[in-house]
C-alpha cells in the first residue's frame, strides 16, 4: 500500500511509549500496535486527531504517501 504510517518515528521523537499514547488517545494497545506496525487498512479522522494532539504533530508527520513503483524492493 502506498500509504506508510510513521507513528513509531513520531513516538520516538516525542519520547512517548505505546502505553502512554494508548492512555492519552483512549485507544487499545492492540489497535494502536496495528496502526504503529503499518498493518492498519484505515484510520478514523477522530483517531488521527487524537494522536496528533497527543504527539503535537500534523497528520503528514504520521502518514506518508510512497509510490509503489518508486519504492525499492526489500529482499
Amino acid at each position: 500500500m502506498p500509504i506508510t504510517v510513521n507513528l513509531d518515528v513520531m513516538m520516538a521523537k516525542r519520547k512517548i511509549s505505546l502505553n502512554e499514547l494508548s492512555d492519552r488517545v483512549d485507544l487499545t494497545l492492540s489497535n494502536l500496535s496495528i496502526l504503529k506496525t503499518g498493518k492498519a487498512k484505515a484510520i478514523r479522522f477522530s483517531t488521527l486527531d487524537a494522536i496528533c494532539k497527543a504527539l503535537d504533530c500534523q497528520p503528514g508527520d504520521i502518514l506518508e504517501y510512497v509510490d509503489d513503483e518508486k519504492r525499492t524492493p526489500h529482499h
